[in-house]
């Protein structure tokens, strides 16, 4: 029979134990990450606007509420009409944005309150996304008369130039 000297076994078992503090907290900080990543890119829905109640909204009926009791019920509106204050506008819109990239409409809905002269309602109508026309704005700007200085220009302008005299 021999005597062995030194270590026996592999010590594997001791390295193992070694690692496995490290390796969960690896492994649960790689899962925070990960969900926090996906959580950033989740979408985001933005509601705007008036968010009328349906209820409410049926108990109006043309030629019965006055624009107080409209107002009492479904509250301010959300424009009133330029050139006009015979017409209210309660206006709706669903946005989903993800990331950052524009917003996307979702949903938009237009309801329209119609008065008569003496103040009471004449007409009830809603308008979706889809019955809207689309309109392209103008990106031309209005030429300005003068000179235009950059910033060294601006700054250094002044030497040189005599103080006003002030007033007394």
């Amino acid at each position: 029979m021999g005597i062995r000297h030194g270590r026996t076994g592999t010590g594997t078992a001791r390295a193992a134990t070694g690692r496995g503090p490290r390796l969960v907290l690896g492994c649960a900080l790689g899962c925070v990450l990960a969900a926090s990543l996906v959580a950033g890119c989740a979408p985001r829905v933005h509601v705007q606007g008036h968010v009328a109640d349906p209820e409410a909204l049926a108990e109006i009926e043309p030629g019965v509420q006055s624009r107080a009791e409209v107002a009492l019920l479904l509250g301010t509106p959300s424009a009133v009409a330029t050139f006009d204050d015979k017409r209210w506008y309660y206006i709706t819109r669903r946005t989903e944005t993800t990331a950052f990239y524009d917003p996307e409409l979702i949903e938009q809905d237009i309801t329209v309150i119609t008065f008569d002269e003496d103040g009471t309602v004449a007409d009830v109508s809603s308008f979706a996304a889809e019955q809207a026309r689309a309109i392209d704005p103008v990106d031309a700007e209005s030429p300005t008369r003068g000179s235009s200085f950059g910033l060294l220009e601006q700054i250094l302008g002044n030497i040189g130039r005599p103080l006003p005299q002030s007033e007394q």
